[in-house]
């Protein structure tokens, strides 16, 4: 049986105006984060509240369907991220934050435990004295919901604050990340792990015991290592080893990023690059250091580890080509998924998200491109599955563009791979207005799947096409290159290819082109002028850089600074890729959006871009949206923004 629908949820059955699927589309998930407790009887999940707020609800799967509200977070500079359970009557959540300082917008995070019926709220993160020497911005990551032998509680880091000391012997004076065994009910605590002011993440094994750390240190500036290095300990040592794997044979990788440990195995997964290309490998964790390709692809990298349940169990690992594939190790599990995509209405994605304790039963979201997402229960004895929620009520049974995967020339012969979306009913359109999607990134790719802002787009009646351009991620890393800002030439420029594909093969009316993106994407939309003024004939850019010298300033203050300075790199490129000076090439109108607690890309990028395109007596439009971050999580936002962007194509491409 379906949970029942809260009573705010909206059901949306076909827009019949700009103004109708700007609500129903820019609209938050109606489900946010779902978690299924240790016995399987109880799903948390959260939900928005109000405006940019959340809400956690409880569902007891043998009682009551109704979802329960037991917390609720209305702050609009927190972000409640994510809720597991602890026990069957208690939940970690962990919020995310950000602080207005003078000098620079700092995140933080904060974790809470919270029984189920909303009682005996607590914090786990640790506060800091009044003789602290710093702020403690890490309030903690969970590594295991079940460590053996010690039942009610749970393995996570703790940063510590090394404290003035000048009249006390009692003051801190460690410094550095950590690990502690937290009781969710007392809050005592166990120093697992001493601090150590080099490390940046601890890894656990499926039993509790933490297996990998890996070091990243700040050299005598402050400022973060761009490689990190590797540890490890055996089953029976507490001493720390360097993770160094064999460097003969034909599987060398000149770097192994691990992920999660199989306690069974004894091993390490992780990533390695071979031939250039992204690969699953396995390290053993007895002092051997023997590796073994798991799985590798000589088209493709393979980037994501499956896990499953409580103990991120290793299930199998995924790469996308036209679609996403899975590959599970597990041949259980590889049989399910393929008989529950066939049982689904049109050959969904399976994304097992959750598990009980024994596993015997699943969480699991099917979605498509024209689905969203449904949630499912799969009692695994039974073979019963149950919906549970739809991942965006108010679009549930809404009929969808589909997306479809297609390769187009570049203008040195290069086939770049992307998707296209036609509006339904105009699947084999003529001469339509049209909208280029880049991605952003630069180091992401677009995959097929739904697409909030391309299907608003298609309701409008606009064909849709996302590019995945040279400096994409997910193609190996010659196709990476030299990244999208450094390589900003190649990458534009098969952005502006896109668009004349779409011309030359008759879907685009070249007078009714144009050009959005986000983030990078928003940075190629703007750049996309500078090569080319006369293509597009309209420009969307949401929370764009648009100066790369700013960028780089942007995190002079924080300790990535000589990561994000080797990543931008020094030269010509600099200037001429930045189209807030070179405004004085821009041909097309500007439509321009930003959050002023955006850490990503400042928002001074968007006004330095709309000052200089004012300056040199361009079109330009600029919205700013306060208090909001990157993503702009919240409806009201979100909804004005698709608005606007209809307004503005609709004027700019005559329609």
């Amino acid at each position: 049986m379906a949970i029942a629908a809260p009573a705010w949820a909206e059901t949306g059955t076909g827009a019949e105006s700009g103004e109708e699927a700007a609500r129903l589309f820019g609209a938050r998930q109606s489900v946010e984060y779902l978690s299924l407790s240790p016995s399987g009887t109880k799903i948390a999940y959260i939900a928005p509240h109000r405006d940019s707020g959340e809400i956690l609800y409880v569902v007891d799967l043998e009682g009551d369907p109704m979802p329960r509200a037991i917390a609720s977070n209305s702050e609009p500079k927190l972000d409640l991220h994510r809720c597991d359970w602890a026990t069957d009557d208690r939940l970690v959540c962990r919020f995310y934050g950000i602080a207005e300082r003078t000098e620079a917008l700092v995140g933080f995070t904060r974790m809470i435990a919270i029984g189920a019926d909303g009682s005996d709220v607590d914090l786990l993160s640790r506060s800091n004295s009044w003789r602290a020497l710093g702020p403690r911005q890490d309030g903690g990551t969970i590594l295991a919901l079940d460590v053996e032998g010690s039942e009610d509680k749970i393995l996570m880091t703790r940063q510590w604050v090394e404290e003035s000391g000048a009249d006390t012997r009692l003051a801190n004076r460690d410094g550095g990340l950590g690990v502690e065994e937290v009781d969710i009910h007392t809050q005592s605590r166990r120093r697992v792990e001493r601090p150590d002011d080099g490390a940046a993440r601890y890894i656990a094994d499926e039993n509790g015991r933490v297996r990998i750390k890996v070091r990243r240190p700040l050299d005598s500036l402050g400022r973060m290592a761009e490689n990190a290095s590797y540890y490890y300990r055996t089953r029976d040592s507490d001493s720390w080893e360097r993770l160094d794997p064999p460097t003969d044979g034909d599987d060398f990788f000149a770097e192994f990023y691990p992920v999660a440990v199989d306690t069974a195995k004894d091993v390490v997964y992780g990533f390695g690059e071979v031939d250039g290309y992204d690969a699953v490998f396995t390290v053993a964790l007895d002092g051997s250091g023997r590796r073994e390709k798991v799985l590798g692809r000589s088209d493709v990298d393979v980037d994501q580890l499956i896990t499953i349940g409580r103990r991120n169990r290793v299930v199998g690992a995924s790469y996308a080509t036209e679609k996403r594939e899975v590959v599970y190790f597990d041949p259980e599990l590889a049989a399910l998924a393929r008989s529950l995509s066939a049982a689904l209405p049109g050959e969904p994605l399976i994304d097992i998200i959750d598990a009980n304790a024994d596993e015997s039963k699943l969480m699991i979201v099917a979605s498509s491109d024209v689905d969203p997402g449904m949630s499912y229960l799969l009692d695994r004895a039974t073979g019963q599955l149950n919906p549970i929620l739809p991942l965006r009520e108010q679009l549930d049974g809404r009929t969808m563009a589909t997306m479809s995967h297609v390769r187009f020339p570049a203008a040195d012969g290069t086939m770049i791979p992307g998707y296209l979306t036609m509006p339904v009913g105009a699947e084999d359109g003529r001469d339509l207005p049209a909208v280029v999607l880049p991605h952003g990134g630069p180091g992401a790719r677009d995959e097929w799947g739904f697409d909030w802002i391309v299907q608003f787009l298609a309701a409008r009646g606009y064909a849709v096409l996302q590019p995945n351009f040279r400096g994409s991620a997910g193609y190996g890393s010659a196709w990476f290159g030299r990244n999208g800002f450094q390589a900003w030439e190649t990458a534009v420029g098969d952005v502006n290819d896109a668009g004349r594909w779409l011309v030359a093969e008759g879907i685009a009316d070249p007078d009714r082109l144009a050009i959005a993106g986000w983030s990078y994407g928003g940075y190629a939309a703007l750049q996309s002028q500078v090569l080319d003024p006369a293509l597009y004939k309209a420009v969307v850019a949401i929370a764009p850089v648009t100066d790369l010298d700013q960028l780089r300033e942007e995190s002079r203050a924080f300790t990535n600074y000589g990561i994000v300075d080797a990543f931008i790199g020094n030269g010509p490129h600099v200037r001429a890729g930045s189209p807030a000076l070179n405004a004085e090439r821009f041909a097309a109108p500007v439509l321009l959006f930003h959050g002023t607690l955006d850490q990503n890309v400042g928002v001074r990028q968007s006004r330095r871009m709309a000052d200089r395109l004012e300056d040199a007596g361009k079109t330009v439009t600029y919205i700013e949206f306060d208090d909001l971050a990157h993503s702009l999580v919240a409806s009201s936002a979100r909804q004005r923004m698709l608005r606007e962007i209809d307004a503005f194509l609709a004027a700019s491409l005559e329609r």
